[in-house]
């Protein structure tokens, strides 16, 4: 009777959490239609699988005398030690070890223990059901006395209270946590699933949460940066974190450009009002103060605003650099109008993550006429790729791996674009600038277009093997200022041009930004070699994807005249 009361306990905890996590009656979730996968949870110590992850931890408990809550707790780990362990008990017993030593926390510290062992391992993705786990064992309690057990069942409604609270809290604190490691596992690894990007969960049927994918806050948390995470260890949340910030700082053709810039137009920024649209680390509007402005206003979405905010104080800046939280659309700023607009806002290809978009509304609503915006003026290239060694040892590998055909795993090859940082020889014809943006002016609707192109072969090559992609940034002293049709940013200093110019492309010094690389598929078609002097005339399109507006589709077709040399084929950057 007593251990039937403690179920019907449960069951009613466990009813009232299902309540909680019950999202179909919310306002603007109807129109989802659920996913058709089961949630399976694979044992840590065999193939067997179970409905969820409290029945999974019962089996280790019973089955295998190992409880992981309790171990857990023992070691204090937080997420990311837990995730090692997890991985590390999943290696070990694939290598025939069903008892590896879990003695301290140093058998599982290595970064290799971070790499999924099993693939779409759904307990990685359910730690945070493990602390319920821990709430859940302690009401499961037998044989007490009936005085006790009517105390118990007393206490059940504000037990369940407690416990909704501290799902919410795990809940709000793992939902980003989860998107930033996944990414960090993708950009390291790959074989990510793409849903778990997700940090939003949508309604449910049966045992299946579907995941859908909020645009804005996958951007912006892929940038962020959690100064205090509950349980967190400094070492692996600091490394997380840092780096995405830590090697756009380390870019000095890019740093360099804009400190340049402003250092040496002193009196373009002396007592004006600065708008440092989507600031990061902070340090353009460091830079802007540091040379005499009057107030520096810099914005971004992100939590990295926070070490923003630090730095600023830091280094005695306070007193003219506000930090503020939000999306530039939805903050509202301490002035009516700016005399300036600083943003790094360029992505891969220039326009990959849509953040251009957010400068203009700023520009549109805040930039007083005549205002300067920086930089002010950018270009796109586009050049014709061959490197048989490339194809060679990265496509034609796949047909004969000693001798076994594995051309399965070149799925997609063709279809992304690929960032590569190249060097001129691989490119038989000098590049064309195909779309001049001048930010002084440019619209929103002129950021998706279709342009056309023409470019002479100036030697023999084997084959077409694609095209590659780059932009050339250029930072001018006057808004009035014009960058001309033929200009180059690597010879735009040679040439006398006025202000800073940095290009991205094989002409230059590497960037993170590298170049778009464009593989052409020519399928079953053998590729035909071309001769110096013929022209390659096409149409290159940029689109925003429809499943995200970050994303872009880049379509071009492309007609090598006088050779049956022809194609048209879409990639795409996610």
């Amino acid at each position: 009777m007593l251990q039937k009361s403690t179920e019907e306990a449960d069951q009613s905890n466990c009813s009232d959490l299902s309540d909680l996590l019950n999202l179909e009656d919310d306002e603007g979730w109807g129109d989802i239609e659920p996913d058709v996968e089961n949630v399976r949870v694979v044992s840590l110590f065999e193939n067997e699988t179970f409905p969820d992850i409290h029945s999974m931890l019962r089996h280790c408990r019973t089955r295998h005398n190992f409880d992981l809550v309790k171990l857990r707790n023992e070691l204090d780990l937080d997420y990311l030690e837990t995730i090692k362990l997890i991985n590390y008990i999943r290696f070990e017993v694939k290598r025939g070890n069903q008892k590896p030593d879990l003695s301290t926390k140093a058998m599982f510290d290595g970064e290799q223990y971070l790499k999924p062992v099993l693939e779409d391992d759904t307990l990685l993705y359910s730690l945070d059901d493990i602390t319920m786990e821990q709430n859940l064992q302690s009401q499961d309690i037998v044989d007490i006395e009936p005085n006790v057990q009517a105390k118990q069942e007393s206490n059940t409604a504000a037990r369940v209270v407690e416990l909704q609270e501290e799902l919410k809290r795990l809940q709000d604190q793992f939902s980003e946590y989860r998107v930033t490691v996944v990414k960090d596992l993708d950009r390291r690894w790959g074989s990510v699933d793409a849903a778990v990007l997700s940090d939003t969960r949508q309604p449910k049927e049966g045992n299946v949460i579907r995941l859908a994918r909020d645009d804005d806050s996958h951007y912006f948390t892929s940038y962020s940066f959690k100064g205090k995470v509950r349980k967190m260890p400094s070492i692996g949340t600091w490394l997380i974190h840092t780096e995405i910030h830590e090697t756009m700082l380390k870019d000095t053709v890019r740093t360099n450009a804009y400190r340049d810039f402003i250092y040496d137009h002193k009196y373009l920024f002396h007592g004006k009002v600065v708008l440092d649209v989507g600031c990061g680390t902070g340090i353009l509007s460091m830079f802007c103060a540091k040379v005499g402005a009057k107030k520096v206003i810099a914005v971004d979405n992100s939590d990295i605003i926070n070490k923003a905010r630090e730095s600023v104080y830091e280094n005695g800046l306070g007193e003219i650099v506000t930090c503020l939280h939000g999306k530039i659309e939805e903050v509202t700023l301490p002035c009516t109008n700016v005399d300036i607009i600083v943003s790094e806002w360029m992505g891969y290809c220039l326009l990959y993550e849509a953040m251009l978009d957010s400068v203009l509304w700023a520009r549109n609503h805040y930039l007083v006429n005549g205002g300067l915006m920086i930089p002010n003026h950018t270009t796109l290239h586009v050049a014709p790729f061959t490197d048989p060694d490339y194809i060679a040892d990265h496509i034609s590998f796949w047909q004969s791996v000693y001798g076994f055909k594995m051309t399965s795993m070149m799925a997609h090859i063709y279809d992304e674009v690929m960032l590569r940082d190249l060097t001129s020889s691989v490119l038989p014809a000098d590049s064309q600038s195909f779309l001049s943006l001048s930010l002084q002016s440019v619209n929103k609707d002129d950021l998706t277009f279709a342009k056309s192109f023409t470019m002479e072969l100036k030697e023999d090559i084997d084959a077409l093997d694609g095209f590659v992609l780059w932009f050339d940034a250029f930072f001018l002293p006057s808004p009035n200022d014009v960058v001309p049709a033929c200009a180059r940013a690597e010879d735009w200093v040679r040439v006398g041009g006025k202000g800073v110019a940095f290009t991205t492309g094989p002409g230059g010094p590497e960037t993170h930004w590298r170049q778009g690389v464009l593989l052409i598929d020519h399928g079953q078609e053998l590729a035909q070699p071309l001769r110096k002097g013929q022209a390659i005339q096409g149409e290159i399109e940029y689109q925003r994807r429809k499943d995200n507006a970050r994303e872009l589709d880049i379509k071009i077709s492309w007609d090598v005249q006088g050779t049956g040399e022809k194609g048209q084929q879409v990639w795409f950057m996610r």
